[in-house]
């Protein structure tokens, strides 16, 4: 389906200042670690990011914070790419220590990491997940953005929930767990949907109602224009834990969320 009505805004690649570093042999595929310039000394933040073109992140990062260090992972398609090598292992910490290293290396030792962000898009969603899942991990982690990418299957199997299927929770428990403590204030967490449609596992929307009735946190209609040129339709929001709705489902509406980043990491680590 091809939808034509919004504006569909791309940010377009630009070189922004700072060096870039390769890390690998700790992913099944290289990532990618960002120092910008304005990062010279001290502690700055980190934001690592799943799925997307690295320049998507780091623009994001220097609207939110000029001295943000970005590591952006891409792996293979599905969100099962993104979760296996984070699923129980050490893979998270491994991560961790890498870009400490870069930080060291690229510094002569003068930069360390301070507060650690996760934004993901889509399927990348799997990795924040499974990061999540340790509690340990979890507790070291000051917020995460997850763009239209929370889904999980049906129980039973291809039986969605307008034909008395429900929901299979398995693969939502973790950020359930985090979303309660962004509720309390603990952390800050930033969910958004899209009206996309699989049909054959659980649409954001589906995960999104489910999340936010978990919850109890009411969900409020709102008619406003979103970043990109989107149509945000309504918000649900308490404490420290905010889920935006937008309009759309076509591919280019889903797409619109990654492009969105920049305001919405902005939104997230600006909170008072």
């Amino acid at each position: 389906m091809v939808e034509r009505t919004r504006a569909h805004g791309r940010l377009a690649p630009r070189e922004l200042p700072g060096r870039r570093h390769t890390v690998s042999g700790i992913l099944p595929r290289p990532f990618e670690v960002f120092v910008p310039t304005a990062a010279d000394s001290g502690r700055v933040p980190l934001l690592v990011h799943f799925l997307g073109a690295a320049y998507i992140p780091i623009e994001a990062a220097q609207h939110a914070d000029p001295r943000m260090v970005v590591a952006t992972v891409n792996l293979s398609a599905g969100s099962g790419a993104y979760e296996q090598p984070f699923r129980g292992t050490t893979t998270w910490a491994r991560l961790l220590a890498a870009v400490d290293s870069v930080l060291q290396a690229d510094s002569n030792g003068r930069l360390r990491r301070s507060t650690t962000w996760l934004s993901a898009f889509s399927a990348g969603n799997g990795a924040v997940r499974a990061i999540l899942a340790s509690d340990a991990q979890a507790r070291a982690i000051d917020g995460v953005v997850i763009l239209d990418g929370i889904h999980t299957g049906y129980d039973p199997p291809g039986r969605v929930v307008a034909d008395s299927g429900r929901l299979d929770p398995a693969n939502l428990q973790s950020l359930l767990r985090y979303a309660r403590r962004a509720v309390a204030g603990e952390v800050r967490m930033l969910v958004t949907h899209s009206e996309v449609f699989p049909g054959t596992f659980a649409s954001t929307t589906e995960t999104a109602n489910w999340l936010i009735d978990q919850l109890r946190v009411p969900r409020s209609a709102v008619l406003r224009w979103g970043p990109q040129g989107m149509q945000q339709t309504s918000v649900a929001t308490l404490g420290a834990f905010t889920l935006l709705g937008f309009a759309g489902n076509s591919a280019p509406d889903h797409l619109d969320h990654l492009h969105a980043l920049p305001e919405l990491l902005a939104l997230v680590t600006r909170q008072e």
